[in-house]
């Protein structure tokens, strides 16, 4: 005992007068994420009418959390039929499989082929993080292009991946559309080779998309740059109603032989936020190189976690792979992208009834989960402290939060803040 008292006397010693509860005094607290600082201060707003526009995930007409009746019955098909081993490091074949025709088409020769190189992914996030690192570890001198602006994780995601980051015009705040010219200036200025990061629809946060034809321009100048594209299509189906039609853009690329990569998520269309469920896949030249690529992704995801969780790819695999649970599914989805595009327009015409001078096209002319307003942060912080409506500083509305039952109420509040503009 006496020995022990001397041993750690001389070890505080030599390490001055800290205390062992001194280790962590350096850390200082992270900045709050400013889409979850949206929804806690909406939390704890005691008002009757407050508005929580600022949430980006999927709500009724009643502004309640909604789950799909084709994942309801998926859940009940599969409920203790299946043992809780672990998965392989990629994660179910069988999810995958499905997961790439959604993105590369049922009749996919790249399928057929066997040249894409795909696994299980923890929902968009880790899709992205995992080709962040691949991206590192493979090509090691490479920088990533990301639009201005984009969904603010995606800085985060390649920044701890320690691969420096670059951006290219994307949004217009004049016309709140798409800033084409500057974007293939941005394409044709970069250097040949460079990695771009490119939204395939539904663009976050502001909900413009190029044109078919736009895409097919991008494509011939990545193309002549021998850029690579990487996409991250976290809306397929929910943009549009049509999974064929949301995929346009890949399609557009893979017509063109480019050597794509892709993250996948069915979070917003299929409703299956917490259960973290996506796909990473790469095009490759050949099966052989598909072979190679998904052992190295394979080999990045096991110190992150091993391997990816069950239930959410069994829950996707019986769905998509069962044909009269897959059209239900198209069905619902339909239902939620239409509810969305219907609340655009309402938005849009309560706004105009109110005899706003500006104009409003934009709400209307913009497509998926996100409304840019074009408000300011000083009008929004109106709209929170005069309404007692919630949404990030950037204007960004979620669509999903407006209802029938609030629309009118948010709209009166916009052109009130809007109308000395």
């Amino acid at each position: 005992m006496a020995l022990r008292t001397a041993i750690t006397k001389r070890m505080i010693t030599s390490h001055g007068s800290r205390s062992i509860s001194s280790w962590w005094k350096h850390v200082e607290p992270a900045p709050k994420d400013p889409i979850l600082g949206v929804t806690e201060a909406f939390l704890a707003d005691p008002h009757p009418d407050k508005v929580n526009v600022g949430v980006g995930a999927y709500r009724d007409d009643n502004g309640k959390p909604v789950v799909l009746d084709c994942v309801r019955e998926a859940e009940r098909r599969i409920a203790g039929n299946l043992n809780m081993e672990y998965l392989p490091m990629g994660g179910s074949n069988k999810m995958v499989e499905e997961t790439l025709k959604l993105a590369y088409g049922d009749d996919s020769d790249l399928i057929k082929d066997k040249r894409i190189a795909a696994i299980q992914a923890l929902s968009g996030t880790g899709a992205c993080r995992i080709f962040a690192d691949f991206q590192k570890r493979f090509s090691p001198d490479s920088q990533i292009y990301i639009p201005v602006p984009t969904w603010s994780n995606h800085h985060n995601i390649w920044r701890d991946a320690n691969v420096p980051q670059r951006t290219f015009h994307y949004y217009h705040p004049e016309s709140k559309g798409l800033d084409f010219a500057s974007l293939m200036d941005d394409v044709k200025n970069a250097p040949n080779g460079s990695f771009f990061l490119l939204h395939a629809c539904a663009h976050n946060p502001t909900g413009v998309d190029p044109t078919v034809e736009q895409w097919k321009e991008i494509s011939y100048q990545f193309k002549v740059k021998g850029h690579f594209a990487f996409f991250d299509m976290a809306y397929q189906g929910f943009a549009s109603g049509d999974p064929e039609r949301d995929a346009k853009s890949i399609r557009i690329f893979l017509e063109d032989g480019h050597l794509i990569g892709c993250s996948q998520s069915y979070a917003k269309n299929m409703g299956l936020y917490g259960q973290r469920v996506g796909c990473l896949s790469l095009v490759c030249e050949d099966e052989k190189q598909a072979v190679a690529v998904k052992s190295q992704l394979q080999q990045l995801a096991r110190p992150m976690y091993s391997n990816p969780p069950v239930h959410g790819a069994l829950i996707v695999s019986t769905i998509l792979g069962d044909p009269d649970l897959k059209q239900l599914w198209l069905k619902e989805v339909k239902g939620m992208a239409d509810r969305i595009i219907g609340m655009r327009t309402s938005l849009r015409e309560n706004i105009e009834k109110l005899g706003s001078p500006l104009s409003w096209e934009h709400i209307t002319n913009q497509i998926g989960m996100f409304c840019y307003s074009g408000m300011t942060p000083e009008q929004v912080d109106r709209l929170t402290k005069e309404f007692h409506i919630y949404m990030t500083r950037n204007g960004r509305i979620s669509m999903a939060g407006v209802t029938s039952g609030n629309v009118e109420y948010l709209a009166k509040a916009i052109h009130e803040v809007t109308k000395a503009a």
